[in-house]
């Protein structure tokens, strides 16, 4: 067996047990935490599942910050763009970033399909591993390995080639017989990981990880909470001096049913009363120190958990709310974006047929701050104003996505073409107006100003 491909394999089989774990936190289907046997045997199966998914929320919040407009090139930046559109990536890039945020990585496989055009397709970390060169940390192989109903299958990816391989039993990690060879020949292995770390050897680190002890104490605290409101946070009444009625098989009964308002006893003695609810403001106190540590440590503003008490009051008070969100993602974005201009390359090569190094790309990312429109709108029509931006730099600075300028831009010439041929129609009816008031026709024309359009249009052309 390919000793490359084994230990790649190995790479993915190694992580099985920490994606499981991140996934069922992003999916708020882990267990109950910190919560003592006695405790769970009392419960029995009485309580279901209560979770707080903070974990998605974390996930989402940066991620729907993450939203690629466009790409500068040395080629076409209009085809590049166009193959984007047609792989999906305007909707699967979010996919990417997502699993990247939750598992640490993810990856993206360029390759070509059946009519010469780039085919990009996003790929999870429980299926795909790559090695690097440890002096240039570049991708030297990378394999995608997947189930059948019969079979596993895997494809290793080199820089001069790629490889099926095929084994009849299900989950291997070895035993793979060779089914096809192919050249590569776009020189360099066509897998682009997304790396989510802070560190330079960081091998992915899930945004999770750290709200995992935060939040299984405030799933913990809630379990307590909901725990305490059914068994002491209702009032009790209680009586005494009261007969004891039995059933028919001798089993005591309650003498006074929930129902009636009224309680009532024929004997002298009878008295009744009330216990009070128990009082459940030290949950609140605990839940608000956890939510407290979570937000420290996701970058979450108040508003995003349920704080209703700190809503921002304005629109300057929201963006300064979030700026430590805005910031993380912002830096998500320079991670993320050397992967998605490795990706830009690949596609280029692939259609051009030119080799991947003589390619430079650059990517372009919407405002990771949450902006009012008309703020944002008025500060760049002042920069075009005053000269400093081009309308389509301006275009591009509110967020608009490179079919989108391109659209708005022949939308504005077609406007313009109409109105001009508007301008001469009526200049050309008044001049018909002026001659049929007695006015000759060189006269009528220069009064109608179609002297003056005939050569505006000359100097336009």
């Amino acid at each position: 067996m390919n000793t490359t491909l084994q230990k790649l394999t190995q790479l993915i089989d190694e992580k099985v047990a920490a994606y499981d774990e991140l996934n069922r936190y992003y999916y708020g289907k882990q267990p109950l935490a910190f919560l003592a046997p006695e405790a769970k045997t009392a419960l029995g199966n009485r309580f279901g599942r209560m979770s707080s998914n903070i974990p998605r929320l974390a996930i989402t919040a940066i991620s729907e910050r993450l939203r690629v407009t466009a790409f500068r090139t040395n080629h076409d930046d209009a085809q590049v763009w166009a193959d984007w559109k047609l792989n999906d990536l305007d909707q699967m890039a979010g996919l990417a970033h997502r699993e990247a945020l939750t598992l640490g990585k993810s990856f993206a496989i360029v390759w070509v399909d059946t009519q010469g055009r780039p085919q990009v397709s996003i790929e999870s970390a429980r299926h795909v591993a790559v090695l690097r060169d440890p002096g240039t940390r570049e991708v030297v192989a990378a394999v995608k390995r997947w189930e059948t109903a019969t079979t596993t299958e895997a494809v290793l990816y080199l820089a001069d080639s790629i490889t099926r391989f095929s084994s009849n039993t299900i989950g291997a990690s070895s035993g793979f017989k060779t089914v096809e060879v192919i050249e590569n020949p776009l020189g360099v292995v066509p897998v682009v990981p997304f790396v989510n770390g802070d560190r330079l050897l960081d091998d992915g680190v899930s945004e999770i990880n750290d709200l995992i002890p935060l939040v299984d104490g405030l799933n913990k605290t809630l379990s307590d909470l909901m725990i305490s409101s059914e068994f002491a946070g209702r009032p009790r009444r209680w009586a005494t001096g009261i007969e004891v009625v039995k059933d028919d098989d001798g089993k005591p009964i309650n003498p006074i049913p929930e129902g009636p308002r009224a309680m009532i006893s024929e004997k002298e003695n009878s008295k009744f009363g009330q216990l009070p609810g128990a009082d459940l403001s030290s949950y609140e106190a605990s839940v608000n120190v956890f939510l407290g540590q979570i937000m420290a440590v996701s970058a979450l503003p108040a508003h995003y958990i349920g704080i209703t008490t700190s809503n921002p009051a304005s629109a300057d008070a929201l963006r300064a709310s979030e700026a430590s969100l805005t910031a993380r993602a912002e830096a998500r974005q320079a991670q993320f974006g050397r992967s998605w201009e490795w990706v830009a390359r690949l596609m280029i090569a692939v259609r051009t047929g030119l080799p991947v190094e003589t390619i430079t790309a650059d990517v372009r990312w919407a405002d990771a701050a949450t902006r009012s429109v008309a703020q944002e709108a008025d500060a760049v029509v002042k920069l075009t104003q005053a000269g400093i931006l081009p309308a389509s730099i301006a275009l591009e600075r509110l967020g608009y996505d490179s079919d989108e300028i391109e659209r708005i831009e022949a939308a504005k010439d077609r406007e313009a073409a109409r109105a001009s041929i508007a301008d001469v129609q009526a200049r050309a009816d008044l001049a018909r107006n002026l001659e049929g008031q007695g006015m000759n026709q060189p006269a009528s024309l220069a009064a109608a100003g179609l002297f003056a359009a005939a050569n505006e249009t000359r100097v336009g052309e």
